[in-house]
C-alpha cells in the first residue's frame, strides 16, 4: 500500500508540475508550450471519479492509473501495528484524495479555457 501511495503521489507531483495553458493572476499570463512539443508521458491529462467510487487517472501516453477508494485505503491504513502507523496513513490517504479533487478541477479549468483564445 505505501508502495502504490508513493508511486500516487509523484504521478500527481509530475503531472501538477507539468500542466501547460492554464492562465494565471488578473493579467491572465498565459503559458504555452513551443510548437511540435509533446509532453512527457506520465503527464495527467484527466482525473476522473472521486475518493467515495475511486478516481481513474489518465496519462498522455494513454495510460491509466486507479488508486484505491478511501474505503480500500482504510482498510489498508487500519491493518498497520501502531496507532502513530495509522493515523500517518489515514492522513497521507486524506491528502492525496483533496490534491486529487483539486487537480481534477484544476484539469477542468485549463481544458475549459484552451478554446478561449
Amino acid at each position: 500500500m505505501k508502495r502504490l501511495l508513493h508511486l500516487f503521489a509523484m504521478t500527481i507531483g509530475i503531472g501538477s508540475g507539468l500542466m501547460l495553458g492554464l492562465t494565471a493572476g488578473s493579467g491572465h499570463a498565459e503559458t504555452r508550450a513551443p510548437e511540435g512539443w509533446q509532453p512527457p508521458p506520465k503527464t495527467i491529462v484527466a482525473v476522473e471519479g472521486d475518493k467515495a467510487n475511486g478516481f481513474s487517472i489518465h496519462h498522455y501516453d494513454g495510460s491509466w492509473l486507479y488508486p484505491p477508494t478511501d474505503s480500500e485505503a482504510a482498510a489498508e491504513c487500519s491493518a498497520y501495528d501502531t496507532r502513530v502507523k495509522r493515523v500517518r496513513c489515514n492522513t497521507e490517504v486524506r491528502t492525496w484524495y483533496r490534491d486529487l479533487g483539486r487537480l481534477k478541477r484544476a484539469l477542468r479549468y485549463a481544458h475549459s479555457s484552451e478554446g478561449g483564445d
